[in-house]
């Protein structure tokens, strides 16, 4: 029975499911454990955030070389290496005694955990068709926007009572449980007929067409917030507003919803007003998050619920945004799809990683440096919103 799945190239949607959801499950499950790796292995706040933006240099060139691979020995092969890169990571962030070491092994952890987006989202497209695809992909990315958040949940409770460490023992059985999954019940999708395109003439398209680089800085900033959000998060709620672990990991659940509850509303208003209309509606509701944000410091008593309200509001117009500069992005690029996909989320995820990079800089103790930041980030975005109308 299982040869006969396998063999009918049907594979399970819980399976899918799974290997789409768990990088970012691995991305976040660290963010309520920063400020005791910092303090474990004696090491500046700072140092302990590089461990959130180096998984995202790591993953930009997983995306790319999963994405070619795939294409070269097949999906199923693909994603079994990937797995097995995901669980070495793993092993070595268990394994890890300091800093240096947490780096390398979250870099390793991150361009494993990379195959579950790129070959999962193509074998998603070889497998389905019409309505029922598109309904996949709906299902998907509630995934993808609720996922993020069950790191912290995760993670926070681990932390609270067994302590940091405890993280990495999850992250191993995971890596496990994934492989074995996928090794018994993912099918192979690639077509036959499929081969490797040459990537300059397609290089040289997408570095003429403007449009693709104003999505690129839109979709790389607006990810680039949401994970610089659990990057100083930790220490803002944590450490400034005394939470612990655990109820910092609940705050998880007001990211989900404001970034689902976005979503919907873009849902809704895409059959009404032009997309491009819909992200400027986001960003717009984004900055004013940010501007409330701002404002925590005048009024003492409240500064926790405001926070909280604030980043609500920011997440919710990262959802409305986001799903529109996604769709948008390569509509110019549909009959090489695949590859320039590949370059594309390459380019994106490293401008995500400089942004959250550049949340550890700016870092320095006080509850005004992310908003402040954010703010500085959506009138980028907003300036660039109004030249995507035109």
């Amino acid at each position: 029975m299982l040869k006969k799945s396998i063999e009918n190239n049907t594979p399970s949607l819980l399976l899918l499911i799974l290997l789409v959801g768990f990088p970012q499950i691995s991305e976040t499950i660290f963010s309520p454990s920063l400020p005791s790796i910092a303090k474990e292995f004696n090491t500046s706040t700072s140092n302990a955030q590089l461990t959130m933006s180096v998984y995202f240099i790591a993953f930009a060139f997983g995306v790319f070389f999963f994405g070619r691979l795939s294409d070269r020995i097949g999906r199923r092969k693909a994603m079994l290496v990937g797995l097995f890169f995901y669980f070495i990571g793993n092993l070595l962030c268990l394994a890890s005694n300091g800093i240096s070491v947490l780096l390398v092994a979250r870099f390793v952890q991150a361009f494993g955990a990379s195959v579950g987006s790129i070959v999962t989202q193509t074998i998603l497209r070889e497998s389905f068709s019409g309505v029922h695809r598109h309904r996949l992909f709906a299902k998907i990315s509630a995934v993808l926007a609720f996922s993020p958040a069950i790191g912290p949940l995760i993670g926070g409770f681990a932390e609270y009572y067994f302590g940091f460490k405890v993280v990495f023992w999850v992250l191993v059985a995971m890596s496990i449980a994934l492989f074995c999954y996928a090794f018994l019940r993912l099918p192979e999708t690639k077509p036959a007929t499929i081969r490797l395109q040459l990537l300059l003439p397609i290089i040289k398209r997408m570095i003429t067409n403007q449009r693709l680089w104003y999505y690129g800085i839109l979709i790389g900033g607006l990810n680039g917030i949401l994970f610089s959000y659990y990057t100083e998060a930790p220490f803002i709620f944590i450490q400034y507003f005394s939470l612990t672990s655990a109820m910092f990991g609940f705050l998880g659940i007001i990211v989900a919803t404001a970034t689902i509850s976005g979503a919907m509303l873009s849902n809704r208003l895409v059959s009404k007003i032009k997309p491009e209309k819909i992200i400027m509606h986001g960003l717009i509701i984004l900055i004013s998050g940010t501007i409330l944000a701002c404002s925590t410091p005048l009024l003492p008593t409240l500064q926790l619920p405001i926070m909280i309200t604030s980043v609500f509001i920011i997440l919710f117009g990262i959802g409305t945004a986001l799903p529109n500069c996604l769709s948008l992005a390569l509509n110019d690029f549909q009959d090489v799809i695949g590859s320039a996909g590949a370059i594309f989320s390459l380019c994106y995820y490293l401008l995500v990683s400089a942004t959250t990079y550049g949340m550890s800089v700016l870092q320095n103790g006080t509850i005004l440096a992310m908003p402040l930041y954010f703010l500085l980030l959506g009138f980028v975005m907003l300036l660039i919103g109004f030249r995507i109308q035109k």
